[in-house]
């Protein structure tokens, strides 16, 4: 009993520790870091997270889609709404009579840590999955995250791709930078301070990466194969106009729970 006190104790002077920090979920945050470490590593993990790191940096993850995925200091941490993504995805794959893909193909860009990635293949091991992004920190600790279950490979949008994917691919997905680059310096200061700038910027209104992705991605996909992209309420008109000037057929996905939304474009088969 006298050690279940004092471990109370323990973490109610990190959770006051954290409310004076301005720590909106101060009670859940000084819980995790409580059973992630005692004594001086976690007097530094309690110092950090007061300075204004990320929760899922200090911690070393980030729970995504029931995962727990790595993350480090200065890469892009896993958002919660972004699960619609996977969630739209699953939804595609889920075909599994005459005609379905035998071992679907995945590719997504902008990966990340690869959260996306690793939900999937933890909802369907058995997919042909790549990942990519341009940000060698992502890269490597995306590399560390799905292991030998998928390529993982370091670029700028579909240039790494191998083309053994042209016109094979037939679930695309991309949480690519949004932001408006005005934006980014109104943002919380544990994203502006605390992960990469290319995780973040999407130019002038930011639309500039989903302009790329919309005008590259219809090579690559498979007949009847869809590009599923992550972008904001107010960007979504712009973002399905974009897929459907590429000659994609669109619908946009929304979740006012999470705040997500998805547009998602489908190739139609071809015929003859």
């Amino acid at each position: 009993m006298v050690e279940q006190r004092a471990g109370r104790g323990d973490e109610q002077h990190v959770v006051d520790r954290l409310r004076a920090a301005g720590c909106v979920f101060s009670e859940d945050e000084a819980r995790l870091l409580v059973e992630a470490a005692t004594g001086g590593e976690r007097e530094a993990m309690v110092r950090r997270r007061v300075a204004g790191e990320p929760l899922e940096q200090v911690l070393g993850w980030a729970s995504f889609d029931g995962l727990r995925v790595p993350v480090v200091p200065g890469v892009f941490v896993p958002r919660r709404r972004t699960e619609l993504l996977v969630d739209v995805a699953d939804a595609l794959l889920g075909g599994t009579g005459a005609g379905a893909p035998v071992r679907p193909v995945v590719v997504e860009l902008c990966c990340g840590v690869a959260a996306v990635s690793a939900a999937l293949l933890h909802r369907r091991p058995g997919l042909d999955l790549v990942a990519a992004d341009l940000d060698p920190a992502a890269v490597a600790r995306a590399r560390l995250t799905l292991g030998d279950r998928a390529s993982v490979l370091e670029g700028d949008l579909f240039r790494p791709l191998p083309p053994r994917l042209l016109g094979r691919v037939d679930v695309l997905v991309a949480n690519a930078p949004y932001v408006p680059t005005s934006v980014i310096a109104t943002m919380p200061p544990e994203a502006r301070l605390h992960e990469s700038v290319l995780a973040l910027d999407g130019g002038a209104d930011g639309l500039d990466l989903h302009r790329r992705i919309a005008g590259e991605a219809r090579a690559w996909l498979a007949p009847g194969g869809s590009l599923l992209v992550e972008t904001s309420e107010a960007q979504a008109d712009a973002t399905e106009a974009l897929l459907a000037a590429a000659g994609l057929v669109t619908r946009v996905h929304r979740d006012d729970d999470r705040d997500a939304t998805v547009v998602v474009g489908r190739a139609e088969a071809r015929v003859g």
